[in-house]
């Protein structure tokens, strides 16, 4: 949703669920089931389906259509801020665009609707008269929300009721829309391709430095999460999660190869737009069809761009001056990289067809007994008028969320060919959409957010505890923390039903780096690529694996070389927000080597200890902060010689030969501390901080090996030689 905190315009909206009370939830809900009953008595039969090909070869049909769905009675109540807004004007045309597919088989309808947010009692109203007059099953019908935060409200949305008069506005003709798409159904074509558009989307969600919390809206100092930072914030250390850069494409054309319809499919949340509009994304579909040379007899192309797993994504790039772009051009620049993609396409004359639906139970986040106490004192102020202040708003919240402890959440999987569709009916975050693409059976995979239902952002487990927006208890935000993993690997399971194969496991490729690390027999060696849960893998074997505590966020760029993870992964690794990695191993021997790469965030004014790197026992590596040589390396009363600049990669391995200890700082032969210390019998390890929970390290630590031996300097400087490309500062941070 829109709202950054407390500091940018916007905010977001609310799904209330199957089994509400409809004068509680939804107050027009009764009235649209009164107006479905009279359509239905007036309503004309279904539309005749063509019919199947049977014995007549194997033919694929499509056909694709857009209607206009912009109310007439103004003004309107529009959502997707924190409090009610209207609009008066019509600032471009707002529709519903399907695309039918059917393999003789089986047909699938999939629709996109230019709204903000859509109650699952809406889409089960239009999935049901939908089949009703189409003829397609509603477990096989799909109606998603692009997220534009301009159009009317269907549903109320945290301090904004629904429009009285559009859902039963929009609800036959969003309906119509898919009847003519059916009635276009035609021999077709169909492809699917992936292009990158890294520099279109990226992570709006920013770790703060621990001692620049926010307030939330319950008077507590308990964000560390902040959305929309603003550029180049010195307050924040750095994104919280990795984006998702792929523009994903299923397209189908006519036999001849004119193009009938492309829905696209992109990881970012909105542009921003005035009311009413459809935001870029009606931008996108007219000028893709422009770009492709669509004109022509027969049905107008439709192009269609969906929303991808964009909870925490947006078009701003923090860590850069801010850009200045037009809505019209950004959208024009990625609809000119769609389609160049289409025109490299591979089209195929068939494809098989298989889609899948499952419910799934979740828990929602209850108010203890003294928020609910105080959301109750404070809602009964209200006296029936909308709120106009975040406690308001969340304090009405609190009582939706106490009559709402479990949500029946909708979840469906379709195949297209070889392509993947996973369809979410929450506010996903990126790592989300990546760790299914990495896992499912087919290839490509398209994450659609927001379908068939609004049931608010399901950040990974991780990230509750560092608070924020995205966290804040409401119905927008309201699932029980482990939602995400849940509704993620029923995901998997319905991809592995339409698919017929079983999800691909997640792995870890090695670089020279990597390779050179397990040439050199270590312990344990965590390589820290884990996209989520508790434990760490240990590369070399099964025994001593490590365990993520609480504060540590997954998949950040770790250092940038291919030496590390090869040439077409992404090296990934954990950040540091307060938690640290520990492990136990067998008790150290006389000589031993710890070696990781790290980066720091902190700026060395920050506290009086930057943060500690590494700690076993009594002995603990540090990052001097204002106590010491500011910027230099520690161990105990032994500081190094180097000023290490915030936000880079650097290489270091702690040496202890019986009681000669020595550090070597990116690939030195000569130790940047030498001295000696008594022999630590300990067998925890702790990463990213020491024993205790002093001044853990605000940052990232990537690579952990730890050898029962000596490594020589010569050994030590050729492992940094081979990843020495990762001293170079993170791309994403300022």
């Amino acid at each position: 949703m829109k709202r950054p905190e407390f500091n940018a315009s916007g905010g977001r909206g609310s799904t209330p669920g199957r089994r509400v009370r409809a004068r509680a939830e939804w107050p027009h809900f009764a009235g649209l089931v009164l107006f479905l009953a009279l359509a239905a008595s007036a309503a004309p039969g279904g539309l005749p389906q063509p019919a199947h090909p049977a014995g007549r070869g194997r033919v694929f049909l499509a056909g694709a259509a857009a209607v206009d769905v912009t109310p007439t009675n103004l003004p309107v109540i529009v959502n997707g801020g924190f409090f009610t807004q209207t609009a008066d004007q019509v600032h471009d045309r707002l529709h519903v665009r399907w695309l039918v597919l059917d393999d003789g088989r089986a047909r699938v309808a999939l629709g996109v609707l230019d709204t903000c947010l859509i109650p699952v009692e809406f889409a089960d109203a239009v999935r049901a008269r939908a089949q009703q007059l189409a003829g397609i099953p509603a477990e096989r019908i799909m109606l998603s929300a692009v997220h534009t935060h301009s159009t009317p409200s269907l549903m109320r949305c945290l301090g904004t009721d629904a429009d009285p008069h559009y859902p039963a506005f929009a609800l036959p003709r969003i309906v119509d829309g898919l009847q003519r798409a059916v009635a276009n159904l035609a021999p077709a074509r169909v492809g699917w391709t992936v292009a990158a558009a890294p520099e279109h989307t990226h992570t709006r969600v920013w770790i703060r430095r621990p001692d620049k919390r926010l307030p939330d809206p319950f008077g507590e100092l308990t964000v560390r999460a902040n959305m929309h930072p603003g550029h180049q914030n010195p307050d924040t250390i750095g994104p919280s999660g990795p984006s998702d850069p792929a523009l994903t494409l299923l397209a189908v054309q006519s036999p001849a190869g004119r193009p009938l319809a492309v829905l696209a499919n992109y990881s970012m949340h909105y542009f921003g737009a005035p009311a009413l509009s459809a935001d870029y994304y009606g931008v996108f579909a007219e000028k893709l069809g422009t770009l492709l040379g669509a004109d022509g007899a027969g049905p107008a192309f439709v192009g269609i761009m969906s929303q991808g797993t964009s909870g925490d994504q947006q078009w701003m790039d923090y860590s850069q001056p801010r850009r200045e772009i037009t809505r019209d051009a950004y959208a024009g620049e990625l609809a000119q990289i769609a389609a160049e993609a289409y025109r490299k396409m591979v089209f195929h004359d068939w494809a098989p067809l298989a889609m899948r639906q499952k419910t799934l139970r979740l828990a929602t986040r209850q108010p203890d007994a003294k928020r609910l106490a105080w959301a109750r004192e404070m809602a009964a102020q209200l006296d029936g008028r909308p709120p106009r202040s975040l406690p308001e708003v969340y304090a009405r919240e609190q009582l939706w969320l106490h009559e709402n402890p479990v949500r029946a959440v909708p979840l469906q999987a379709l195949r297209v060919g070889e392509l993947g569709i996973a369809i979410w009916p929450c506010e996903v975050f990126a790592l989300s959409g990546l760790k299914l693409k990495a896992q499912s059976p087919l290839q490509p995979t398209m994450n659609i957010e927001l379908a068939n239902a609004e049931e608010g952002y399901i950040p990974p487990p991780e990230l509750h505890v560092l608070g924020g927006y995205n966290t804040w208890a409401c119905r927008t935000a309201g699932l029980e923390p482990q939602a995400e993993p849940k509704i993620l690997a029923a995901l998997l399971g319905l991809l592995e039903k339409v698919s017929g194969q079983p999800r691909r496991p997640l792995t870890v490729t090695d670089g020279a780096y990597a390779q050179a690390v397990r040439a050199g027999k270590p312990l344990a060696y965590w390589r820290l690529e884990e996209p989520g849960g508790p434990a760490a893998r240990n590369a070399v074997g099964a025994r001593w694996p490590a365990v993520y505590e609480p504060g540590v966020v997954r998949w950040l760029e770790g250092p940038p070389s291919p030496a590390f993870s090869g040439r077409d992964a992404i090296n990934r690794c954990p950040h540091f927000a307060g938690g640290r990695l520990r492990a136990k191993l067998k008790p150290p021997g006389r000589n031993s080597t710890v070696e990781f790469w790290f980066w720091n965030g902190l700026p060395h004014d920050a506290r009086p200890v930057t943060g500690y790197l590494y700690g076993r026992g009594g002995e603990a590596l540090a990052l001097n902060g204002t106590a010491g040589a500011a910027g230099t390396l520690a161990y105990g009363p032994l500081t190094g010689r180097t000023v290490i600049a915030p936000k880079t990669w650097h290489h270091v391995a702690l040496v202890r030969e019986d009681r000669r200890v020595a550090v070597y700082l990116d690939g030195n032969p000569d130790p940047e501390l030498t001295g000696e210390a008594a022999p630590d019998p300990s067998r925890e390890v702790f990463f990213g901080g020491r024993s205790d929970l002093e001044a853990t390290l605000e940052g990232r630590i990537d690579e952990i090996a730890i050898y029962p031996r000596v490594l020589p300097p010569a050994e030590i400087h050729h492992h940094y030689r081979l990843g020495r490309a990762a001293t170079r500062a993170v791309a994403q941070t300022p």
